[in-house]
């Protein structure tokens, strides 16, 4: 294991472990080959010095067998080299699965955690972390079984020096010590450069996501040259550490380099000495050198050992996505029947150790549009994804229909629940798969067309090169016009529950009351809950939420709101009047709204 002193890291290490040992389960089969034809190799390489010995010996007497001798040496040696060939193919095999496996593992933990653990890495990190590193990570499996048999070569080259004549042995065995310390040293230093290599990488790959993420930004401030600094900041950091992990890759060669031939000389010396004294014949003096050539072999699995290392030090990077913790999810396909009443009760929630939505119990009636209202950083958008169980309370329940989220599948919940979001990301190949894209069964052109309709976002579709069909790659949109086809999906995908986290904020005045309209009269959800800025939404609504520093202030119509200044400010105005709002719709929604 890479040496550590922090608990976290060795926590990590451990993690990333368990990960590469559940992706070499994965190929099981597969490493096996990798093994079993390394293996297969490793054993043909300490063959073929006793045979090449025996066969020169028999040559050298003029034996007739060593004709069928020689035949054994080239089959030994085609077979060591289609043997090597295979054991090459197949770890290109083991070493893409086990990154396939990798990823596919990092990335649906990504997607079942709740949006703000996975928040805890910047897109660049995330990038980084699915790509370069599951892919140094993934050669560890097959890497590891080789490195096992490349063990085998040098020691059976040892223990057949011995059985060859026991003077070449003990003087091969004289140098072990010192390439074994080597070795250690090799490993524990290159381990812990290797990490702090790859923990500079990181964090320079999270700031070039940043940047480019505000590349407009940075251009209309000027601060390009500062920016292109502070990503770079640590370079000289990253360039200290890649030169320090090849310094020692490559004093380690060096010295394997210089220990190695003095070893094969001094066998040599001593199967000179043995052969004059008659105790070993030619054919023996060449097996020795041979088999001290393959025990001399270590620089093999120093190789097999950084591979290991850098891998290793890899997967602690991919592994960090697989500790991300699930969002939990039931085993119910199916709310209990009911109109769309959703409740709070007692919910509560906490980041960082500070609790930012507090103890909030609200009744909403089904069937009826609540607005929630508030300053900024009052909790309306953690208020949403709690409601529509993006992410879990640490204390309470959310109930739809009496049945608590937590219960039900992640199909059914996706199934009862559509979210529209102010900055919606799209999917799909073309603009209509956009408007589509959404949990199960899959919407008909109809009802996409209906619903990018009560979006509003028909028209612009409409003069899109192919409509619908248009790829979203030559759909150039504004603000307005993306969130246009973000309520289109959401209207396309609507179930007992719609939440509505301020997706109408790009929209002009005139667009967003036909949207509030459609979402009234065409939109088939049951119970609507929009978080807002706009008074005009507010007051439109059955029921107004206002939440102030994560706990509800007050609930009740906008008209009845309206009275206090505070809630005035809300909206940066100190009016007395209120804008008109839903005939009749105040009163039966404010029954029962507040426990």
């Amino acid at each position: 294991m890479i040496p550590t002193d922090d608990p976290g890291e060795a926590a990590a290490a451990r993690t990333a472990d368990r990960a590469l040992k559940a992706a070499a389960r994965h190929s099981a089969g597969r490493t096996a080959a990798v093994f079993g034809s390394s293996l297969a190799a490793a054993c043909a390489a300490l063959a073929e010095p006793a045979v090449l010995g025996h066969c020169l010996d028999l040559l050298l007497r003029g034996d007739p067998s060593g004709t069928r001798w020689a035949l054994y040496c080239a089959a030994l040696t085609a077979a060591e080299v289609l043997l090597d060939a295979a054991t090459a193919r197949l770890t290109g095999g083991v070493d893409a699965r086990s990154a396939a496996w990798l990823r596919r593992r990092g990335l649906a933990a990504l997607l079942r955690t709740a949006p703000h653990h996975a928040a805890e890495h910047a897109p660049g990190e995330t990038a980084a972390r699915l790509t370069a590193h599951a892919t140094a990570a993934a050669t560890v499996p097959a890497a590891v079984a080789t490195a096992a048999t490349a063990v085998l070569p040098p020691l059976g080259g040892l223990v057949a020096l011995f059985l060859v004549d026991v003077w070449t042995g003990v003087a091969f065995l004289a140098g072990v010590p010192l390439l074994v310390l080597l070795l250690r040293a090799f490993t524990r230093a290159s381990g812990a450069s290797v990490s702090r290599y790859q923990r500079v990488q990181l964090a320079m790959a999270g700031r070039l996501a940043e940047a480019l993420a505000g590349a407009r930004t940075i251009a209309a401030a000027g601060t390009g040259e500062r920016e292109a600094a502070r990503i770079l900041a640590e370079l000289p950091e990253l360039g200290r550490e890649g030169r320090r992990t090849w310094r020692i890759y490559g004093a380690t060669v060096a010295r394997t380099s210089a220990l190695m031939p003095l070893l094969l000389y001094v066998v040599l010396g001593v199967g000179g000495i043995r052969l004059a004294a008659g105790a070993l014949g030619v054919g023996g003096l060449l097996a020795a050198v041979r088999y001290a050539g393959l025990a001399a072999g270590a620089g093999a699995v120093t190789g097999r050992l950084a591979a290991v290392v850098r891998g290793r030090a890899a997967a602690r990077r991919t592994a960090a996505l697989l500790g991300l913790p699930p969002l939990a999810e039931g085993d119910s396909e199916h709310a209990a029947d009911g109109p769309g009443t959703l409740e709070l009760r007692g919910v509560r929630v906490e980041r960082a150790g500070a609790v930012v939505l507090h103890d909030v119990d609200l009744r909403i009636p089904g069937g009826t549009t609540t607005a929630v209202v508030g300053r900024t950083g009052s909790g309306k958008t953690l208020l949403a994804a709690v409601a529509g169980r993006l992410t879990a309370c640490d204390a309470g329940q959310v109930l739809l229909d009496g049945t608590p989220l937590e219960e039900l599948t992640s199909g059914a919940l996706r199934r009862e629940v559509g979210h529209a979001f102010d900055r919606p990301a799209l999917f799909g190949e073309s603009v209509g798969a956009a408007i589509a894209f959404g949990a199960p069964p899959r919407p008909g052109s109809g009802a996409v067309r209906a619903a990018a309709r009560a979006a509003g976002a028909d028209p612009f579709v409409r003069r899109l090169p192919e409509g619908y069909r248009t790829p979203l790659a030559d759909a150039p949109m504004s603000g307005g016009e993306l969130q246009r086809l973000g309520l289109a999906r959401a209207f396309c995908h609507a179930g007992r529950l719609l939440v509505l986290d301020d997706a109408t904020s790009s929209l002009d005045t005139v667009t967003a009351r036909a949207v509030e309209h459609a979402l009234v009269d065409e939109v088939r959800a049951a119970t609507r809950l929009v978080i807002t800025h706009r008074v005009s939404t507010a007051a439109r609504a059955d029921l107004v939420v206002w939440l102030e520093e994560g706990r509800v202030r007050a609930t009740g119509t906008h008209a009845e709101l309206w009275r206090d200044p505070a809630y005035r400010s809300v909206f940066g105005t100190g009016g007395e009047s209120a804008p008109a709002g839903r005939a009749g719709g105040g009163k039966a929604a404010r029954r029962g709204a507040v426990r």
